[in-house]
């Protein structure tokens, strides 16, 4: 079988050997529920290992132990931060929140819900680059906010907020601010000593850890209430028994990770980019040119589907993801292309590229060949590609 190279890593990532090794021992020796109450070895044993993970990933980002939550991933954080602020203070304080439009959909699907529910949901513009307008989202702040939520890097094309002017901004302003980090947590550094962010949506998926496994950072004396009904666990502000084998398999995932990784991965992507966009005519990149992830490369080749690009490459063994409406269950194009002003011939030609730690710059190579092969293929067939065409003669 030919090898298959895959560039989905913002998807979900190949699970490391390694992290599987430190996660073996709380399945099969290890497995009783993380409480001392009862008194037993192997109770403590596994109480002492969540402790451990909880206070290293709490490091990681400059938290304090009990502010490290344990969650089934970043869809269960993201409902928890916003449906949990919302509940706590829609008495106290008011029903309004506000997200960007091109939040990832456990934060928007979230938002939604709430709206539904009566909460007034403000949706803030994003420029051509995905970016937030500060002062749009400070004059959007009112009395009545609870919550604002603004992811740190999109799921799509990869672009940055400042989460550090956007906490400092809701801050002085008394509201509450929750950013998802799914997809810069160990790429990018956070420091939440000096950024005053309340809550982060944190998961091991994208860094090479245990799928259904994440984290919420809840900061010190934030006002949230209890999302699932249950027992005790989590310092009471989640029910349900705690994945140890996860809490384990996350912690290693973090330790993993190096700065001298997340710079072959930057050049891997910078690389494509520059082949791609130098030897392929009419495409375009989106997403901000240096404020994205490391690993994070989304361009639209016009004139031709997505869905027709994605399926022509995993015949040639490569998986990549699109913003294609076909590739939608919803059948709308991709929310994020369109936020940044793009239509949807521009939507549906988009194709993203994600990095992570098995690809080498031999898959960049080769799939710039077959891609270049693949589009120049479909855009002879695509009518688009033939109006085009005739419109250049």
């Amino acid at each position: 079988m030919e090898k298959n190279v895959y560039l989905d890593n913002a998807a979900a990532t190949r699970l490391d050997e390694r992290v599987l090794e430190a996660m073996k021992k709380y399945y099969f020796e290890v497995y009783a529920v993380a409480t001392s109450e009862f008194g037993y070895s192997l109770g403590i044993e596994a109480r002492e290992a969540l402790d451990e993970s909880r206070e290293f990933i709490a490091k990681n980002i400059g938290a304090d132990f009990e502010e490290i939550v344990f969650t089934s991933g970043s869809t269960e954080s993201s409902n928890t931060a916003l449906k949990g602020v919302a509940m706590d203070l829609k008495e106290k304080k008011g029903k309004h929140i506000i997200v960007s439009k091109i939040e990832d959909f456990p934060v928007l699907n979230s938002a939604k819900s709430l709206e539904r529910q009566g909460f007034e949901i403000t949706y803030l513009d994003v420029d051509q680059y995905g970016l937030i307008n500060l002062d749009q989202l400070e004059k959007s702040i009112r009395n009545d906010t609870v919550l604002v939520s603004i992811q740190h890097a999109n799921q799509e094309i990869g672009t940055m907020q400042d989460i550090s002017k956007i906490s400092e901004i809701c801050k002085n302003k008394d509201v509450l601010f929750h950013t998802d980090a799914t997809h810069t947590f160990t790429r990018v550094p956070i420091d939440l000593k000096k950024i005053p962010a309340d809550l982060v949506t944190l998961s091991a998926h994208t860094i090479h850890g245990p799928k259904e496994t994440g984290a919420l950072f809840i900061r010190k004396n934030t006002q949230i209430s209890k999302w699932m009904d249950g027992g005790f666990q989590e310092f009471n502000k989640r029910a349900g028994l705690e994945n140890i084998p996860g809490a384990v398999g996350f912690a290693k995932a973090i330790e993993l990770v190096t700065p001298e990784e997340n710079k072959n991965i930057q050049n891997m992507r910078n690389h494509l980019i520059k082949k791609v966009l130098g030897e392929i005519p009419d495409t375009t990149l989106n997403g901000h040119k240096e404020k994205r992830t490391p690993q994070n490369a989304n361009i639209t080749f016009h004139y031709v589907e997505g869905e027709s690009i994605t399926l022509h490459l995993d015949m040639r063994g490569f998986s990549v993801s699109t913003g294609s409406a076909c590739f939608s269950k919803s059948l709308e194009a991709s929310h994020v292309i369109m936020g940044i002003g793009g239509d949807h011939e521009r939507a549906h030609g988009s194709v993203r590229f994600t990095f992570g730690r098995y690809n080498t710059m031999e898959d960049v190579e080769s799939i710039v060949e077959n891609i270049s092969e693949v589009v120049s293929e479909l855009r002879k067939i695509s009518p688009l590609g033939k109006i085009h065409e005739e419109d250049k003669k």
